[in-house]
């Protein structure tokens, strides 16, 4: 694993079977109340001995169902879903719970429920006492360095919107997504007046029926 942004450390770049363009990660979290792995992804497997000496994973938070076809064999720590998303997970990712409402875990890490793309999708929200980083999972992706939304065929438009303007007004300086495009950054940092604009301009977009 690399470190990406100061207590974050991402895996290596695998390609979505049906998008090969882009590249998914798993970030993990190093913190003092224990780590945190956000998002399933391809040859999280591999990084097994590396992950563990730096500390192993207390929780491995899922942004949404997709996610979860790519989880390692052998778990690498508990995994954690949005009940509405819970059915994809398999019955090797022993053991796994599911969550509701919006809560936090200790004092710096919110789970966000942010339905639309799938029903379960959540981001999480992690003060890392450097930065404050938000793991927008598919919600909010990045294409080429762009912002981008994934309305997909199954998605509920309505419920995207309403919780890009919930994210919208989150307080956050790092964009940190489940996929970005190959060879580019796999993060981006922004301001809060930058991520305004930026969430913002998905929801015009969104408003007009575009799909990203």
């Amino acid at each position: 694993m690399e470190q990406v942004i100061p207590g974050v450390h991402a895996s290596a770049p695998r390609p979505l079977p049906f998008a090969t363009s882009t590249a998914m990660r798993g970030f993990l979290c190093r913190r003092g109340a224990g780590n945190l792995l956000i998002y399933g992804a391809t040859g999280l497997e591999r990084e097994r001995t590396v992950i563990d000496a730096l500390g192993g994973v207390a929780r491995h938070y899922l942004n949404h169902r997709h996610e979860a076809e790519f989880l390692p064999t052998r778990p690498l720590g508990p995994v954690f879903v949005h009940e509405r998303d819970g059915d994809a997970v398999p019955s090797r990712a022993n053991p796994h719970e599911t969550f509701s409402g919006r809560h936090h875990i200790d004092d710096d890490f919110e789970v966000i429920p942010a339905p639309g793309h799938t029903p379960g999708a959540t981001v999480y929200l992690w003060d890392s006492g450097k930065h404050r980083i938000l793991f927008s999972g598919d919600t909010i992706y990045l294409s080429e360095g762009e912002w981008v939304a994934a309305v997909l065929e199954s998605s509920d438009r309505a419920a995207y919107l309403a919780s890009l303007e919930l994210i919208r007004e989150l307080d956050f300086d790092v964009l940190v997504p489940w996929i970005a495009t190959g060879g580019l950054p796999c993060c981006a940092h922004t301001d809060s007046v930058d991520a305004r604009r930026r969430v913002g301009a998905i929801v015009e977009r969104l408003e007009r029926g575009a799909s990203r």
